[in-house]
């Protein structure tokens, strides 16, 4: 079974391909440069779904599987910013250094700090059907960066069950609580549904 993750992003491919591969055993995972698309697909919908349906459409191919995500940040205090905006919140080219800084800047003075990440992951199937799912994690954005590992606005993102922020946690931590990792695990359930 042949499977396309419409995203260049090495740290999503490695996230998404972990759970895909475990699920679905003998799977093959390619990626959209794999299958002859080297360009960023332009992101133009109003929503994660949105987003995440145009990409999952520009890679499928049919008797093939297209897996897409779109995720990012959304702070209450900003009105739900920086959104579907995440990734390039401090404009172009995508600078994680300088988005985080942004946020910063723009929560300075103020109270209400939660804030959730959001994850959407829409799948083609085969056979032209499509659906989508749907992630959460809530936290609150600190001050100032805490730990080293992981990508983004991780460092800011305090997780209060766990004590840490996404960028403190191991991977294995992070896939229990993160909304990349509830959105996988819906996903998962979807389609196995689709392949009994």
């Amino acid at each position: 079974m042949k499977i396309v993750l419409a995203t260049h992003n090495k740290n999503k491919i490695k996230e998404i391909e972990n759970v895909l591969s475990d699920m679905l055993g003998g799977v093959k995972i390619l990626t959209a440069s794999e299958i002859g698309i080297t360009e960023d697909i332009q992101e133009n919908g109003t929503s994660f779904e949105e987003n995440a349906l145009i990409k999952a459409r520009a890679v499928w191919k049919e008797g093939i599987f297209a897996i897409a995500d779109d995720s990012g940040l959304c702070v209450n205090a900003l009105g739900g910013r920086p959104g579907i905006f995440s990734a390039r919140y401090a404009g172009e080219p995508c600078d994680n250094e300088k988005n985080n800084d942004k946020l910063l800047s723009e929560l300075d003075g103020k109270d209400d700090r939660t804030a959730s990440f959001i994850c959407a992951i829409a799948c083609k199937l085969p056979n032209g059907k499509e659906f989508t799912v749907r992630g959460t994690a809530n936290g609150v954005i600190l001050k100032e960066k805490e730990g080293t590992g992981g990508f983004g606005y991780d460092p800011l993102f305090y997780y209060p069950p766990l004590g840490k922020t996404f960028a403190e946690l191991t991977t294995e931590e992070k896939y229990k609580v993160s909304h990349r990792g509830n959105a996988l695990r819906t996903l998962k359930e979807k389609l196995s549904y689709f392949l009994t």
